[in-house]
């Protein structure tokens, strides 16, 4: 990562007021998953978590959608990481026109009963794309409000058929330097891989993405297929993914093998833990009509405000030791 891109946040920030008044609120939801208390794994395999209460119907479809204000679609498909492409901002939309998103197949793999390469469409025929409009919280300390298109990755890999063997699922992203200037740079081990436990990648909110805006997605934003998984940090939501594996074992990703440290396995969002580099207390929302360089800074919520939704998963699991 160049030390452009390295997010530069003011100390006065750390602690903002925002975060002080809305400390009542932070402290309830935070005792709904009291081992959320750091955003991954410090290594080997953490023990298995002890279930939670499972939450209804009407708090998941709840957490489909979101009133919140909408970021533009000249923000969303201008301003965003896609390394393949180069680390700058801007990179992805002015480069990735090259990308060629048909053909598309996706070689699936590992324990299942249906390994085999698969072409997108016949992966998801018969499934309906539907809109969820997530919010979008990244690493880095910003953040976006985007109506999605996808399906339920759950549907998908419930027709691959994993077996009782598989704990998790690990997806890789196409790395062909003739079509991605990025991967001729060293920036990361290609090909980017990512992945998550099963039981978080068959979690209904967690989504298949083939558009954005009502339309088809965009080459800088994952097109034709990428993840989107609104509890965790943006660097878990895999784009232009070409690979799903069923694994036995924590599979390997690429930035917590790059930097451990920095960027945990799991991911989750939570402003009690702060990046080596800089708080995670705040986010600079962009959103609206107004200026993305300097946009509202609000208060950053566990789970990325889905912790009704999703802590159960975690309850027992002690993610301060498994970073």
């Amino acid at each position: 990562m160049r030390q452009r891109d390295i997010p530069r946040i003011p100390s006065g920030e750390i602690t903002d007021e925002a975060v002080y008044r809305d400390r009542r609120r932070l402290l309830k939801t935070l005792a709904l998953a009291p081992a959320l208390v750091a955003a991954g794994c410090r290594g080997g395999e953490p023990p298995a978590p002890v279930a939670g209460p499972a939450p209804s119907a009407a708090s998941l479809a709840a957490g489909l959608r979101t009133a919140e204000e909408q970021t533009r679609y000249e923000d969303a498909t201008s301003y965003n990481n896609f390394y393949e492409y180069g680390s700058g901002k801007a990179d992805p939309s002015r480069a990735a026109k090259t990308l060629v998103t048909s053909p598309w197949n996706i070689a699936v793999s590992g324990e299942c009963a249906k390994p085999g390469m698969r072409a997108i469409e016949d992966l998801l025929a018969g499934l309906v794309p539907e809109e969820r409009v997530y919010r979008m919280r990244c690493v880095e300390g910003w953040s976006m409000v985007i109506p999605w298109l996808g399906v339920s990755l759950g549907a998908v890999l419930k027709r691959l058929q994993p077996t009782a063997a598989a704990k998790y699922v690990a997806f890789t992203t196409l790395a062909d330097p003739r079509q991605m200037p990025g991967v001729r740079s060293p920036i990361i081990d290609w090909p980017y891989r990512e992945g998550l436990r099963l039981d978080e990648a068959m979690h209904p909110l967690t989504l298949l993405v083939t558009g954005m805006y009502g339309k088809p997605l965009p080459q800088q934003n994952g097109a034709p297929l990428r993840l989107v998984v609104p509890w965790k940090y943006g660097f878990k939501g895999i784009k232009s993914i070409v690979a799903i594996e069923f694994t036995r074992t924590r599979p390997r990703t690429a930035w917590n093998d790059m930097q451990p440290r920095e960027y945990g396995f799991f991911a989750n969002v939570n402003p009690a833990v702060d990046h080596p580099r800089w708080s995670q207390k705040t986010e600079r929302r962009i959103a609206g009509s107004g200026n993305r360089l300097f946009a509202e800074r609000i208060a950053t919520r566990p789970f990325n405000g889905y912790g009704e939704q999703v802590a159960s998963m975690y309850a027992g699991l002690d993610l301060e030791r498994w970073y």
